[in-house]
């Protein structure tokens, strides 16, 4: 806890600028939206991409959904969420950059782990228990992966365009 106190103390200018942008979207879902049109996978790959320190790219985001959650409330599949969260963050980070392959490769992944999740927990351990929740999930990937690109595109946009104002890099 001690850790996270001193990185925040110590956050950059580009540092607080990110903090801001995640802060920002993850305060979007809040606003009504269409199902599963949510800043969450655009937040993980945003963050992977361009928090330097690691840890921050982590923290960050998942902080900002934890705000976020105490205020839509928590759900059974929420540690799926969450795993999906990490691992597309964790994807930002390798690749450090947000591109409209990884933003399609987010979408997948967060519909692939999020459902499966949906699946163990309400539907018969069965392969049509497993075929039947992934079907009845398909129309929410399309509302899904449009919000992902909107909002990807509005951080990557919006971030440089504030990147090259204040001269952040």
């Amino acid at each position: 806890m001690i850790q996270i106190a001193m990185m925040v103390l110590t956050l950059s200018k580009k540092e607080k600028v990110l903090v801001s942008f995640v802060l920002i979207a993850a305060l979007t879902r809040l606003i009504p939206h269409p199902p599963n049109f949510a800043p969450i996978t655009a937040m993980s790959l945003f963050a992977g991409a361009y928090f330097t320190r690691k840890q921050l790219a982590f923290i960050v985001p998942l902080l900002a959904m934890l705000i976020s959650d105490l205020f839509l409330g928590f759900y059974a599949i929420s540690i799926f969420v969450y795993l999906s969260f990490a691992v597309i963050t964790w994807l930002g980070q390798q690749k450090k950059r947000v591109t409209p392959k990884l933003v399609l490769l987010g979408s997948v992944l967060f519909f692939l782990i999020s459902n499966l999740g949906v699946w163990l927990l309400y539907y018969p351990k069965t392969i049509d228990g497993l075929v039947t929740c992934f079907a009845l999930a398909i129309p929410f990937f399309v509302t899904s992966m449009l919000g992902d690109i909107f909002y990807s595109v509005t951080l990557v946009l919006g971030f440089y365009a504030i990147n090259r104002r204040l001269q952040l890099s």
